[in-house]
């Protein structure tokens, strides 16, 4: 029989995970296939990692693992990844917003030969705000960087130990995983859920988490920022001499007297601004090199539990 990974990262969950537990249960032990569950600890502050060791004492098939800090999901993801032995893994949120009965659907589409299959939001149960975000960033990915990806977004997908391995290589930071799948271009298929509210617990996926996830993807999938910088460069270019010309005939020809110290520091005041756009877009460049040349681990296990037992 096949085995199936599942990854789940862990953050500030402690409410959910015993309900998380039996639903997977409902869904795991009754298929055609083994299983393992990895659930990584991405640096909680309550008692996710204890409520974690209760649910390993049930079922020595669960593997845990330990982050010495909050590296966010995607690095919680990637840790998981290196750490799987299935010939398929698959990746659920905590907060149950992501319903384990897709995993069955999933794992049938990859029976079918494809290497990455996505669970696609087809809905949502959100506020109007949360969807219109999410749903401004997945169209500007698909429209600007990633063109296969699905409108409706995913956080959920099931991939081959291939993609896995392919993925977990790359080992770069700053980034997204969702968008290093896209990218490796394996034969992808799409499921469609309605994603639910979260019922227990608060949201830690902050305003300030979101608009990095927005950054780190554009600037690691999309050659936009540079090719707009470039844009502006050629368009004040192309003003700039225009207004050297208009201002040398009105001066030539009319007699009309070069003047007016408003209107130069008003385009000197505007100029100034794009200059410090383009050095800040270059800086988070500048910076993302910088990050990777360093050679710091992108992530550190503090505590491993279940992977040394056969």
């Amino acid at each position: 029989m096949k085995k199936l990974s599942v990854i789940i990262p862990v953050y500030f969950n402690e409410m959910n995970i015993p309900k998380l537990y039996e639903k997977l249960m409902e869904v795991l032990k009754n298929n055609k296939f083994f299983y393992e569950i990895i659930f990584v600890d991405d640096g909680s502050q309550d008692n996710s990692y204890l409520e974690l060791l209760k649910v390993r004492k049930k079922d020595k098939n669960i593997k845990i693992l330990k982050l010495s800090k909050n590296y966010g999901s995607h690095t919680a993801i990637l840790a998981g990844m290196s750490h799987i032995t299935g010939d398929c893994v698959t990746v659920l949120s905590a907060d149950l917003q992501d319903p384990p009965e897709i995993i069955e659907k999933m794992f049938e589409k990859w029976l079918e030969g494809n290497k990455v299959v996505l669970a696609v939001r087809e809905s949502r149960e959100e506020s109007f705000l949360q969807t219109f975000i999410s749903n401004t960033y997945y169209k500007l990915m698909q429209r600007f960087a990633l063109k296969n990806m699905p409108r409706g977004g995913f956080d959920c997908f099931l991939i081959d130990k291939q993609v896995c391995e392919k993925v977990a290589e790359m080992k770069e930071k700053n980034t997204s995983i969702m968008g290093q799948i896209l990218w490796c271009g394996f034969k992808t298929e799409k499921i469609y859920y309605t994603r639910k509210k979260r019922e227990e617990g608060k949201s830690r996926w902050t305003l300030s988490k979101k608009i990095k996830l927005f950054v780190d993807s554009f600037l690691a999938f999309s050659y936009f920022p540079i090719r707009f910088m470039s844009f502006l460069g050629f368009l004040f270019s192309i003003f700039g001499f225009l207004g050297i010309i208009y201002l040398l005939l009105n001066k030539l020809l009319n007699n009309v007297s070069i003047q007016g110290w408003t209107s130069t520091i008003v385009v000197v005041l505007f100029v100034s601004g794009v200059q410090m756009l383009i050095t800040s877009i270059i800086g988070e460049y500048v910076w993302r090199i910088l990050d990777e040349v360093k050679g710091r681990p992108v992530y550190i296990v503090e505590e491993k539990v279940g992977f040394d037992e056969k």
